[in-house]
């Protein structure tokens, strides 16, 4: 089986670096009927916490925030690949990304059990579409 890449939107919101306020958030976008691939959260410092969002339905996100008074970044793209797990399928997509001399800002990966693995990469606003192309998406 081969990954399924996939361009995805993405946005950020920034918080209070408290206990709490991520399950506040969480709950929130539950309530909205939010689902999401995936969430990133770190700490900015200045007591503050960066949540990146990737819904699986960019507007239903976009609603729920709304109703919840949540300030969300503009969108931003990253890339979604998931597929079967194996040994050095993170290596091959960013093989593909060096050989095409993208950079890759970030990326985040792990096994989701029964053989599946997922993995989010970031590149710069610049670079989304030659990556994108590499990728074959």
């Amino acid at each position: 089986m081969a990954d399924t890449i996939r361009r995805v939107d993405y946005y950020y919101a920034d918080l209070p670096d408290q206990p709490g306020e991520g399950v506040k958030l969480l709950t929130k976008l539950k309530e909205g009927g939010v689902n999401l691939l995936s969430l990133t959260a770190f700490p900015r410092g200045s007591g503050t916490s960066q949540v990146v969002l990737v819904p699986e339905k960019p507007e239903t996100l976009l609603k729920a925030a709304k109703t919840a008074g949540l300030t969300l970044s503009p969108r931003k793209q990253a890339f979604f690949i998931n597929g079967k797990d194996r040994m050095g399928a993170v290596a091959e997509t960013l093989g593909r990304l060096a050989q095409a001399k993208v950079n890759v800002t970030a990326t985040n990966a792990a096994c989701g059990g029964g053989g599946a693995y997922g993995m989010i990469l970031w590149v710069k606003p610049q670079d989304v579409d030659k990556a994108a192309k590499a990728l074959g998406v």
